[in-house]
């Protein structure tokens, strides 16, 4: 259900329209919203980063790829925001589905968040082999990732 849009007065939303999903009175998106695929959600957060949520145990393969891309997009509303991926415990990528993580969405920013050994290996084999849109990084540390996007300096 798409709500009527409310001028956006958050970070991030640069007083354009947000026209997705529920908002909240500054038309900033508050529940996340389900990728075509069925397997990760995407939100965008009160302090204007993109979360991308991956289930667990999953094999990533193009077409949720370009699905969470596209709801990516959408919920940028023509505005670039860092973005949060969560791909903790996520089975494997395959080569297709790396390969449209490469084209540039709106992000302006990437922190792959992991919490096993295996996400480390799929994050560092796709920076290794391809050129990420926009500076992107691993972390283990959901604090750290978030300093990094929101470019506040480690205490």
């Amino acid at each position: 259900m798409t709500t009527p849009f409310v001028w956006g007065l958050s970070l991030g939303l640069q007083g354009r329209p947000f026209t997705l999903g529920h908002t909240d009175a500054w038309g900033v998106n508050m529940e996340p919203i389900a990728i075509q695929s069925g397997k990760g959600t995407v939100e965008l957060r009160a302090d204007g980063v993109i979360h991308l949520v991956w289930k667990p145990r999953i094999v990533l393969e193009a077409a949720d790829a370009h699905a969470a891309m596209a709801k990516v997009n959408e919920v940028a509303n023509d505005s670039e925001n860092p973005m949060l991926v969560d791909m903790a415990d996520t089975e494997a990528v395959t080569r297709q589905a790396r390969s449209v993580f490469s084209i540039p969405c709106a992000a302006s920013r990437i922190a792959l968040l992991g919490s096993s050994p295996v996400d480390r290996i799929i994050a560092n084999f796709f920076l290794g082999v391809h050129i990420p849109p926009c500076p992107t990084r691993f972390f283990t540390s959901r604090e750290e990732a978030m300093s990094w996007l929101l470019h506040i300096p480690p205490a």
